[in-house]
C-alpha cells in the first residue's frame, strides 16, 4: 500500500512514512493510491464483533507491513482500553428511523479520541523502534487539542504544541488543553481564529528548513491515520442496523470535512451507504459550496458550536482530489486560489460528482438551541451543539434507509448552551470532576509564524 499526494508532486510514501510526515512536501494531503475494498462476507462478518475487531478488519489493509498482525491488534486494544462505554460507540435510537451514535465515551468526551489514542500508540511503536525524536505541532478549533495532548503527555520522545484560537473555544475545551501537567505538552493561545491557526500550522509544514530542524510531525485530520481510524464506526454503526444486508445513511456535523471524509472512504470499500450528510452551522462553507458550485470564504462568526466555526476545511481538498480524477495538478491549483484569492469554482463534473456523493444541510443558532430543547423532550437524549447541528440536519434527510447521525462531543464539554437550551447543567464524569479547580498553564501568542517558530525551538527537549 503506497500513498500520494492530493497535489500530485511528493514523492509516494509507505502508511508509516505518511503517518509520520503528515502533511505532503507539496503541500498537499496524502491518501492511499488505491481503496481496499471488503466484499459482503467480509462486511457481514463484523456483526456481533467487538469494536477492536472491527477496527481491525477495517483498517489492517491499509496499513501494509508498518505492524504485524499481532503488534497491530495489541496497539487497537490499548487505544480503546480507556473507552467508558464496553461498546466504544453505542447507537441510540432518537425516532423510528433514527439513530444517534455516541462518539464520545473518549478520555477526552470527543470523538476525536477514536483517532487520537490509536495514533497516539501507533507513532510511540514508530519512535520507539526508529530511536527517533519527534515535534508534533496542532492547530485546533477546540476537541483535537486535548485529544492530542492526552494520547502523547508524558512520552520521552514527543513534543506537543497545540495552538487553539483565544476566546474561541468553550472553557472544558480551554481547560482540557491547559491543565496537563507534563513537560512536553504546551497550550499556545493564539490570537485570531481556527483558520489562523491552521495555516500557520501549514506554513511550518511548507518551511522545510524549519520542518525538518525540528522533526516536525502533525496529528490534525491532515494527517491520513486520522482519518483511517475514523472509517472504523461507519462500519460498526451500519452493521449493528443490518449492514451489508440493508443500505443505511450518515449525517456527520462537520468542519474541517475530515470525519465526513471517512464516511466516504467506508463507502467506497463497499459499506452500503445510501447518503452522506454534511451538516454544517451558521460558518456553512460546506453547505454553500454544493450549493453554487464554488468555494467562497466570507470570515468565522463565532457560534456556540465553535469546533465547527471554520472557513478553510482542510480534509475537502481530499473529496476534490477523488472529483478531479486525481487531478493533482488542478486540485493545487484550486488550493492557491483559496489561499490568495479566497475563492475557487469548481469545474462541472467535479461538483457533480460532489453533489452525487454528498448532501448538506445547516442550523442556525436558534434552530440549534431548539433541536437540543426538542431532543431532550423526544428521546431523553442531551446533545452537544455539534450533536444537535448534526440532528437537526439529519431530520430533514429522514427516509426509509435508517439515518445514523454522529454525536461527537458530550453535552458536558458545552454546558453554558446545552443549561441555555435545557434549564439543565451537564455534569463532567467522575474522572474530569474537577477540572475547573486544576492550574492552568498556557501562553498566549500572537498571529504571526516566526514568533511561534521561534517559540517552539526554544521549548523543545534537546
Amino acid at each position: 500500500m503506497k500513498y500520494v499526494s492530493t497535489r500530485g508532486a511528493a514523492p509516494e510514501l509507505t502508511f508509516e512514512e505518511a503517518m509520520m510526515t503528515g502533511l505532503a512536501r507539496d503541500g498537499g494531503l496524502y491518501v492511499p493510491d488505491e481503496i481496499p475494498q471488503l466484499s459482503h462476507a467480509q462486511i457481514a462478518a463484523m456483526a456481533g464483533q467487538s469494536y477492536e475487531d472491527v477496527a481491525y478488519a477495517v483498517m489492517r489493509p491499509f496499513i501494509g507491513d508498518t505492524f504485524s498482525d499481532d503488534e497491530f491488534r495489541k496497539l487497537i486494544e490499548t487505544a480503546y482500553a480507556g473507552f467508558n462505554h464496553a461498546a466504544r460507540a453505542p447507537l441510540k435510537q432518537l425516532d423510528n428511523n433514527h439513530f444517534l451514535l455516541e462518539l464520545f465515551h473518549g478520555p477526552t468526551l470527543a470523538f476525536k479520541d477514536f483517532a487520537m489514542q490509536l495514533i497516539g500508540q501507533m507513532f510511540q511503536a514508530s519512535l520507539t523502534r526508529s530511536g527517533k525524536r519527534i515535534t508534533i505541532v496542532g492547530a485546533t478549533s477546540g476537541d483535537t487539542g486535548s485529544a492530542a495532548i492526552e494520547a502523547f503527555r508524558g512520552l520521552n520522545n514527543v513534543d506537543v504544541f497545540i495552538l487553539f484560537p483565544h476566546g474561541r473555544v468553550s472553557e472544558v475545551q480551554r481547560r482540557q488543553m491547559t491543565t496537563p501537567v507534563e513537560d512536553n505538552v504546551h497550550a499556545l493561545a493564539v490570537d485570531g481564529d481556527f483558520d489562523d491557526c491552521q495555516a500557520a500550522l501549514k506554513d511550518m509544514f511548507n518551511d522545510f528548513e524549519f520542518r525538518d530542524g525540528v522533526n516536525l510531525a502533525g496529528v490534525n485530520s491532515i494527517n491520513w491515520g486520522r482519518v483511517l481510524a475514523q472509517v472504523v464506526y461507519f462500519f460498526s454503526s451500519a452493521v449493528a442496523l443490518g449492514a451489508p444486508h440493508r443500505k443505511v445513511s450518515f449525517t456527520v456535523p462537520t468542519g474541517n470535512f475530515g470525519d465526513i471524509f471517512a464516511g466516504y472512504i467506508a463507502k467506497r470499500m463497499g459499506l452500503p451507504i445510501e447518503r452522506l450528510v454534511i451538516a454544517t452551522n451558521q460558518n456553512d462553507i460546506l453547505h454553500r459550496t454544493l450549493e453554487t458550485g464554488a468555494q467562497v470564504k466570507e470570515g468565522v462568526v463565532p457560534s456556540i458550536s465553535p469546533s465547527m466555526d471554520i472557513q478553510v476545511s482542510s480534509n475537502f481538498e481530499r473529496a476534490l482530489f477523488e472529483a478531479y480524477g486525481r487531478d493533482g495538478a488542478t486540485v493545487a491549483e484550486q488550493m492557491d486560489d483559496l489561499k490568495t484569492k479566497g475563492s475557487f469554482t469548481i469545474s462541472q463534473g467535479a461538483i457533480d460528482m460532489l453533489r452525487d456523493t454528498f448532501a448538506s444541510g445547516r442550523a442556525s443558532e436558534e434552530e440549534t438551541y431548539a433541536a437540543i430543547t426538542s431532543e431532550l423532550t423526544r428521546s431523553g437524549e442531551v446533545l452537544c451543539p455539534h450533536s444537535a447541528v448534526g440532528v437537526k440536519v439529519g431530520d430533514a434527510f429522514q427516509s426509509d434507509v435508517p439515518m445514523i447521525t454522529l454525536a461527537t462531543a458530550h453535552p458536558a464539554k458545552f454546558p453554558a448552551a446545552v443549561e441555555k437550551a435545557t434549564g439543565q447543567h451537564p455534569p463532567l464524569p467522575p474522572h474530569m470532576a474537577d477540572l475547573y479547580e486544576r492550574d492552568e498553564r498556557v501562553t498566549r501568542v500572537p498571529n504571526d509564524l516566526a514568533a511561534l517558530q521561534t517559540l517552539i525551538k526554544e521549548r523543545i527537549s534537546k
